[in-house]
């Protein structure tokens, strides 16, 4: 059975989901960061491969992020991100963000489920040109 997919978000429904998601990064709060995630969902990202999570730098569920996630918030300097910019897509998001002290640029591409709870992302890196 193919389920109804979920609406698109609207541009400030895309911005609100940015600003509490960057925030919930910026905390430290591994929980309040998972809260947006689907206790099954799947993160890509070369950081994973990077750094020996797994070969194909993708993980599938909270139980396998949980540990990858926590070396990141743990790791010097702290995660800081400053949000640069939101994209809307067909039930989909790209949070364009810098993170602030690892002189990176990201997307972060979400993309939701029916419940609005992210089901599969993606984080895509490039040097910052700035040095942030």
């Amino acid at each position: 059975m193919i389920s109804t997919p979920r609406p698109s978000l609207s541009a400030e429904e895309a911005e609100a989901f940015a600003r509490e998601w960057i925030a919930a990064w910026n905390s430290g709060d591994l929980e309040r960061i998972l809260s947006h995630y689907d206790d099954d969902f799947e993160m890509r990202s070369p950081l994973i491969a990077e750094r020996g999570f797994s070969s194909d730098g993708c993980l599938r569920g909270k139980a396998a992020v949980r540990p990858y996630w926590a070396v990141g918030l743990a790791a010097r300097p702290p995660l800081h991100f400053e949000l640069i910019g939101v994209h809307v897509g067909v039930n989909a998001i790209a949070i364009c963000y810098r993170s602030v002290g690892r002189a990176r640029l990201v997307v972060e591409r979400i993309q939701f489920g029916e419940d609005a709870k992210a089901i599969c992302a993606e984080a895509l890196y490039r040097a910052d040109p700035d040095g942030a």
